[in-house]
């Protein structure tokens, strides 16, 4: 392997796929690290911890063809490329296809020619008006919240009233600094960073940097486990996938009775995920990377509120009153971001081209003005992993392209209804638990 490194660096400015995938992640600490955007050969290992995105985002690309993902994370490619340049080590030999062999050549092109059809439809341009009306939402419902609190006191009814006005707000923050984070709601990335670094600290109490640091993971390499960390839970607390819980299953391996993960998710996700398990990652994140600007963001959240609703609550009923806040919208963002992932296909990481692995880990929920409202577009979800700085507006354009695409080439178009949606989660559960438990005990 050291003779390939040194031979093919200082010899050669052409490469194969089968040299290419040597200089991955995968191999030895020391090994450089190699990917491929366009035809061109990239040496990140001294780049990849300085990466904007992220060091991990770019690190999974390592060894393989990063094209469309490239092309799907970044505005300004042209902008982009010129910081590029000094990573340039080579191309493909002229005998090598564009990206590797096993990938499904008619599907991967098809795929880039609906991209070039969304760029020329607009359709990656935003709305200011619809932004701004969704912006707005979420001042009127922290007002609704508190005006109902101030004249009814501390009456019960009110008060859970109150609370889930509130909730209603936070949710609909986490949405917008969701299109922030994806760039698309202005033309310009910076303002884009500005405008998600307040919404997500100020108007929800996270942190926007820890935020970023996952979610791209999550987009890059969707369901795939040990490089998506929203299937981190397996297997700590969830067995996930079938060929996961197998697998697990026939190492006699148990951390949790998993045959019954599908009743106690209902106690551990959804109340506890964003009201405790986010809420200490959020500010352990911030203290530990020393990002004070983004700690003072999110702590001027509680402040507010304190101020807002102290004259209002006693110091007890305060607290109590913002657990609950906690826990309603943990409740609907778990059971929203979860529906279109947990019930899908979960793996280690294939490689295979974007189309595939995006639509084997994400599905629909039907279209209405509700769904729309209550998930913040994402019943888009595959038109929104498909092309994620796509604004959410648009998403219902794109997908009759993306259904035709799917009809073409064979491929499985999940869509489903809402409340099908979210008990397929425990669907999910109760189907890779008992998978685990009978590799557990007979393989």
């Amino acid at each position: 392997m050291e003779e390939l490194q040194a031979g093919v660096k200082s010899t050669s400015r052409l490469f194969t796929w089968e040299e290419i995938k040597f200089f991955s992640s995968q191999g030895h600490p020391q090994q450089e690290r190699w990917l491929v955007i366009d035809r061109k050969v990239y040496d990140i290992d001294k780049f990849y911890h300085h990466h904007p995105g992220g060091s991990k985002v770019i690190r999974h690309y390592t060894g393989q063809d990063a094209t469309d993902a490239f092309v799907a994370f970044h505005p300004d490619k042209a902008l982009v490329r010129k910081y590029m340049r000094s990573l340039l080590i080579g191309e493909l030999a002229p005998d090598q296809p564009s990206f590797e062999p096993h990938k499904n050549k008619l599907l991967v092109q098809d795929f880039r020619e609906l991209c070039s059809t969304v760029e020329r439809m607009g359709l990656l341009k935003p709305s200011g008006l619809f932004f701004f009306l969704n912006f707005l939402q979420i001042p009127l419902f922290q007002a609704a919240s508190w005006i109902i609190l101030w004249y009814f006191r501390m009456s019960l009814m009110p008060l859970l009233i109150s609370a889930v006005l509130m909730a209603t707000s936070m949710q609909q923050s986490l949405v917008l600094q969701h299109d922030l984070g994806h760039l698309s709601v202005f033309c310009k990335t910076k303002w884009n960073h500005l405008a998600q670094f307040i919404v997500m600290g100020s108007f929800a109490g996270f942190s926007c940097s820890w935020w970023n640091h996952l979610h791209g993971q999550h987009h890059a390499k969707t369901n795939c486990f040990r490089k998506d960390p929203d299937v981190n839970l397996h297997p700590f607390l969830f067995t996930l996938g079938k060929k996961l819980s197998v697998e697990l299953g026939m190492k006699k391996k148990k951390f949790l009775p998993y045959n019954h993960q599908h009743k106690y998710f209902f106690i551990t996700v959804p109340p506890f995920l964003f009201s405790t398990y986010i809420q200490f990652s959020t500010f352990y994140h911030v203290i530990q990377r020393k990002q004070w600007l983004d700690l003072a963001c999110v702590l001027s959240y509680f402040i507010w509120l304190f101020l807002l609703y102290k004259p209002l609550l006693e110091l007890k009923a305060l607290l109590g009153y913002f657990v609950l806040i906690r826990v309603l919208n943990s409740i609907w963002t778990s059971w929203v971001t979860q529906m279109s992932h947990i019930p899908m296909n979960i793996d280690y990481d294939k490689n295979m081209d974007w189309f595939s692995t995006q639509l084997q880990g994400t599905c629909n929920v039907h279209q209405s003005i509700f769904n729309d409202w209550f998930t913040g577009h994402l019943n888009f979800q595959i038109e929104h992993h498909l092309f994620p700085r796509m604004p959410r507006h648009n998403l219902y354009k794109v997908a009759p392209m993306v259904k035709s695409l799917c009809v073409k080439h064979g491929a499985k178009y999940h869509c489903k209804p809402l409340l099908t949606a979210f008990a397929d989660i425990v669907r999910s559960l109760k189907e890779s638990g008992d998978l685990w438990l009978d590799a557990y005990l007979h393989k």
